[in-house]
């Protein structure tokens, strides 16, 4: 087997032009890492101005151009690309035991637009700032706005390219290039979250495209479409967007639902718990959300009727969600659980997931969400949701298939504290700010009543915890990639292909072609066969 793909011409110029889906993974992992700091560097300036009710460090204009550049950082430069284009683009090959994905070129472009398009937001929200939030609701943004609207706008609408590439190559590479044996019944449920999640990537994101270049349109050559000054229609905007952005939403949360999978299973030494219903589940997720998208806006001029059916399948959605929830719980009883960081991280997601979850029900209900909406409940159950989960699943996605990426062990004992910090400081950060929304505090706001102080200095407090809990993953990270020790090629006991590889894998992923045998998550004989299914082996890999 041929040299580690970290080592095989480490020259500058083979990164920048490589077609390996490991390397340009790990070009992904930089860039995001990059972006997920300066949102995080927002979000701790928002925590500080809300320390008092009247305000610390910014002005009313200065707050609004800051919870702006945390909305649009966060979530379009790191919660929508951040499993996909990092442990997607490693693992979908390996997982599926083919050399590379479909369209290697394709994929490094994808990272070049990536790439191009977060520089365009960043000179946009530099360079004039902007006040608009990050969903650039209209007429604040197509009339009213003063900052940098055109620059973040066409950036955001290049980023769609860099997703939809990547969702056709991960689609075509599932249906394409499985391994001899591998029916889609013996995918790994990470395939199966990524396979939905592309759909969406695929269906949805031309939709965002044309809402914003024809809000683009509109403030270059004054185009009567969302401004009712020149005979638009501002709802449409809103119809427009969130036709996209709530199936965004799945687009951020079903990769972790697949990443807790794998690694519930791990952990477990057990099969996941009604495998095909799990699989399932995630089809149906990324279905039923392409329906769902009317209950953002309740309050904004919608028809009883159209709330009403849309209610009623926001509530359908939950089904789904619910299944994924129940099964993890049902593989864990009677498992053989350890208690590693990456267990940590998913038993934390499915905890925080299933308090987002729940709390979403009572924005789908349409009396609770005329008096929560716009408030700081709707602040905390979509953080717990994006944050407490996705978040947690990427932390724990990273740790779990770190050995593999780097051929290095992280020290565990760093890598439990960081979790349970994660874990508590989240908490701390946000459930207060469920009881301020249910008390009548408004969301994007500089200044608040009194009243609200004591909660809001909470908050602040356990974001604190929360920066120290993100910066240790970086730190003990670093220092494995020196003087960690060696990874074995599986530390977990894990039944995967990617497993059967040397830890870091070669340029080509595999010697020899693997062939399936057994379904997924087989632990029953996994010892007996894993000197056949060994990377280094003469034969075929037999998994």
């Amino acid at each position: 087997m041929s040299e580690s793909y970290l080592w095989q011409d480490g020259t500058l110029r083979s990164w920048l032009l490589t077609r390996d889906h490991k390397r340009i993974a790990l070009l992904y992992l930089g860039s995001i890492t990059a972006f997920f700091a300066l949102g995080s560097v927002g979000a701790a300036l928002i925590r500080l101005q809300l320390l008092e009710p009247t305000g610390t460090i910014l002005s009313d204009a200065t707050y609004n151009r800051m919870f702006t550049m945390h909305g649009v950082v966060m979530v379009w430069l790191f919660l929508v690309p951040s499993i996909p284009v990092t442990l997607g683009n490693f693992l979908v090959p390996l997982m599926l035991g083919a050399r590379d994905l479909a369209f290697p070129r394709l994929n490094l472009l994808s990272w070049y637009l990536f790439v191009a398009s977060g520089l365009l937001v960043l000179y946009g929200l530099f360079r004039g700032g902007l006040e608009t939030g990050w969903t650039f609701y209209t007429p604040l943004s197509s009339d009213y706005s003063e900052g940098r609207v055109l620059p973040v706008v066409l950036g955001i609408f290049l980023n769609g390219f860099s997703s939809i590439a990547t969702g056709v190559n991960f689609i075509v590479s599932i249906h394409q290039l499985r391994a001899p044996g591998m029916t889609w019944y013996r995918l790994p449920l990470m395939l199966w979250a990524l396979y939905a999640t592309s759909v969406i990537f695929v269906l949805a994101t031309p939709v965002l495209g044309i809402t914003l270049l024809l809000l683009a349109f509109e403030r270059l050559f004054r185009v009567g479409v969302f401004d009712p000054t020149l005979g638009g229609d501002p709802l449409l905007f809103q119809q427009m967007f969130w036709f996209y952005s709530h199936p965004a939403v799945y687009i951020m949360i079903l990769p972790g639902m697949g990443v807790v999978s794998e690694i519930v299973s791990t952990f477990c030494r057990k099969p996941v718990f009604g495998y095909r219903f799990v699989a399932w589940s995630s089809v149906s997720i990324a279905a039923i959300g392409f329906i769902v998208w009317g209950h953002h806006m309740f309050v904004a001029g919608e028809s009883l009727y159209s709330a009403i059916v849309f209610s009623m399948f926001s509530f359908f959605v939950s089904v789904p969600s619910a299944i994924k929830v129940f099964n993890w719980l049902g593989t864990m009883h009677g498992g053989s659980i350890r208690l590693d960081a990456p267990m940590l991280y998913a038993m934390g997601f499915i905890g925080l997931f299933t308090v987002g979850g729940l709390t979403g029900l009572f924005l789908a209900s349409l009396a609770a969400d005329v008096h929560l909406t716009q408030t700081y409940f709707v602040v905390a159950h979509f953080h717990y949701i994006m944050v407490g989960g996705m978040v947690s699943a990427y932390f724990g996605g990273l740790h779990y298939w770190w050995p593999k990426i780097t051929g290095r062990m992280y020290p565990e004992i760093w890598g439990r504290l960081a979790a349970a910090l994660i874990f508590f400081g989240f908490n701390l950060t946000f459930f207060p700010q469920f009881i301020l929304g249910f008390e009548g505090m408004p969301r994007r706001y500089a200044t608040y009543p009194a009243q609200f102080q004591i909660l809001n200095v909470l908050s602040s407090a356990g974001a604190g915890i929360l920066a120290v809990a993100y910066v240790m993953p970086l730190v003990y990270f670093g220092w494995s990639l020196f003087r960690g020790a060696r990874a074995p090629d599986n530390p977990w006991g894990a039944t995967g292909l990617e497993w059967r590889t040397s830890s870091p894998p070669p340029t080509e992923n595999f010697a020899e072609t693997p062939v399936v045998t057994t379904d997924a998550y087989d632990y029953g004989d996994m010892d007996a066969r894993s000197g056949v299914a060994d990377a280094g082996g003469g034969g075929p890999h037999h998994v």
